[in-house]
Order: structure tokens, then C-alpha cells, then sequence
């Protein structure tokens, strides 16, 4: 590890109580909870039972965990020093991720994430994270390798505007202005966005989710924006033929 300082781990649903029953123990849940708290930082980190089922993945999962912890324990003792060296006070540094299932299909899991961090700012920063799990191949992938970029765009961005649009409305109590050039007023662009692939049937994706974190859309106090539209047939063609079958218009 490349923190010296001493960790107070809790894996959330595990008792460290002895063995006193006979016979076999419990398998271990294959989900996972992590909390760590440090003199120097809070770390967390967790995955479903549905990730954890897969060995690739949960392989990975662990090692994005301990790499996580690895990068707040250096960052919190580089940042204590400067507090030292600067004569300021140092507020203890916080990281977490947390992930859960969006829909679990026969070839497919998609997974999306949170993932959020204090090191000592105006306020805490977050952000959205996706993970698209390709059962049949083995491999980790996100949403937007599926398509086409410039066709998903195509496909997606008329209604998502539409949809950013009114969500801002909303928030701001007054419509957008069209003609505005406030980069908070312009439409973005989907495709570049975290996208996350849903199911309606349990069989196909018929739905696809944008999320989008603070900053992208509006000032950080209107918070993250998540739109979700049905897959249409321009989103299947925009989709690479390899994996057009995967989805099914919705609604």
C-alpha cells in the first residue's frame, strides 16, 4: 500500500465473531461494502451481488477499489503537508463510489456509479459513472462502443434536448432562451456524455439513460440532470451491427 497509516476497515455485512457451529462456514456475499476511515481521510467503496457474481468483473471492481484507496491515502498525506508547510488548516480529504444495477439481461449487466470526493474545496465534487459488462465476450465496455458515435448523436439528440430543455425550465422557473449563448442555455452533445443502457422486458435494452454532473449542464446548485428516452429504431441503426440484436424499441 502506499499509505503507512494505520486503516480501520468495516466490510459492510461481515461480523468478526469466531466459528463456533460445526460444518462448512458461509460463502461470502459476493457484493461488497468497504468502509475505511483514516486519521486523514473516509474512504467507501461498493458493488451489487449481480457484479460480484462475475469473477472478471468483480476482479476488476477490486482492483478499481484498492487503486481508488491507494490515490486518496497519497493525496491526503500530500495534502496534510502542504497544510503544514502553508501554516493553513487541513480538513480531512473523503472519497467514495458506490455502483448498482441498471438492468441484468442474459448477456449483458449494466452497471452505473457514483462517485464523489472532498479534498478540501468550497464543497464536495461528484460525478456519474457507467460500466457496461459484455457477458458472452468477457469484457468490460461503456454503452457508447456499441454504436455508432456520430449516428447515436443523430438519433438521440432532438429528443434530448428537448427533454434537457424542460428539466431547466423547471429548475430555473423561466424557459430557455434559444437564442441565448449562455453556455449553460446550449444543448450538449449525448453521445459524449455517461450513458447508461436500460430494460423495460428484462431481454433487450429498449432505453438509454444520459446522466450528466454538475457543471455540464448548469451551475453546480441545479445539481446533475439524468434524461432517459426509449430506444428508437434510429437508435438500433445507429447501433454496430454486432450488436443491434441487443436491443428492442421501447417506449
Amino acid at each position: 500500500m502506499l499509505s503507512r497509516l494505520a486503516l480501520i476497515m468495516m466490510v459492510v455485512g461481515a461480523v468478526a465473531t469466531p466459528v463456533l457451529a460445526s460444518g462448512p462456514a458461509k460463502p461470502l456475499p459476493p457484493g461488497r461494502a468497504v468502509e475505511v476511515k483514516a486519521p486523514l481521510y473516509e474512504f467507501s467503496y461498493s458493488y451489487p451481488a449481480a457484479a460480484g457474481r462475475i469473477p472478471a468483473l468483480k476482479t476488476w471492481l477490486d482492483k478499481d477499489l484498492a487503486r481508488q484507496q491507494a490515490e486518496i491515502a497519497t493525496e491526503a498525506r500530500d495534502g496534510k503537508e502542504e497544510a503544514r508547510k502553508g501554516h493553513f488548516p487541513f480538513n480531512g480529504y473523503d472519497a467514495s463510489t458506490s455502483w448498482q444495477v441498471v438492468t441484468d439481461l442474459p448477456g449483458w449487466l449494466s452497471l452505473s456509479g457514483m462517485v464523489e470526493d472532498y479534498s478540501g474545496g468550497a464543497h464536495p465534487n461528484h460525478g456519474p459513472v457507467a460500466l457496461l459488462w459484455d457477458k458472452q465476450a468477457g469484457r468490460r465496455m461503456k454503452a457508447v462502443d456499441l454504436f455508432d458515435g456520430r449516428a447515436l448523436t443523430a438519433a438521440l439528440q432532438p429528443a434530448f434536448c428537448a427533454a434537457l430543455n424542460k428539466q431547466r425550465a423547471e429548475r430555473r422557473g423561466q424557459p430557455v432562451d434559444p437564442n441565448s449563448t449562455d453556455e449553460f442555455d446550449a444543448c450538449l452533445d449525448p453521445a459524449k456524455e455517461v450513458l447508461i443502457l436500460g430494460s423495460a422486458d428484462h431481454r433487450k435494452f429498449t432505453r438509454i439513460g444520459i446522466l450528466i454532473g454538475p457543471y455540464e449542464a448548469g451551475p453546480y446548485a441545479e445539481g446533475d440532470y439524468e434524461i432517459t428516452l426509449p430506444v428508437t429504431p434510429a437508435v438500433i441503426a445507429a447501433a454496430r451491427p454486432q450488436y443491434r440484436a441487443a436491443f428492442a424499441a421501447g417506449r
